[in-house]
């Protein structure tokens, strides 16, 4: 009877070993197919955000997308330069900007190398 006891526990002991290492297997060759950081992805990130900080902004037809992108605008602000389209018409001027409620000459001076009509 013993005997067969330490049969059956010799042949778990076998099989969860062989379970233990086929995860291990899958975990280590798993990992190895993950593609490994480098900082060329953080550049190339870096490089988009660079690109939309100098992109031009046309006030009279730009997307709140597009104008959430100028320092000092955010989601508030950009709507408010929509809305003034809808109800004033388009700008005349990029100073034209100043006379929306939240917008100021330092916004204005901040952006006024990315703005156009």
């Amino acid at each position: 009877m013993k005997s067969h006891i330490k049969t059956n526990t010799n042949s778990i002991f076998k099989c969860c070993s062989i379970i233990a290492i086929a995860s291990m297997l899958t975990l280590t060759s798993a990992s190895s197919f993950a593609q490994p950081y480098t900082d060329n992805q953080s550049i190339t990130t870096s490089e988009s955000a660079k690109i939309k900080q100098t992109s031009i902004v046309y006030l009279n037809n730009s997307s709140l997308e597009q104008l959430v992108t100028l320092k000092g605008i955010g989601h508030k602000k950009a709507q408010a330069i929509i809305s003034y389209r809808e109800q004033i018409g388009a700008f005349k001027s990029v100073t034209e900007l100043t006379e929306i409620k939240g917008i100021g000459n330092k916004v204005l001076s901040d952006n006024k190398s990315r703005l156009q009509i």
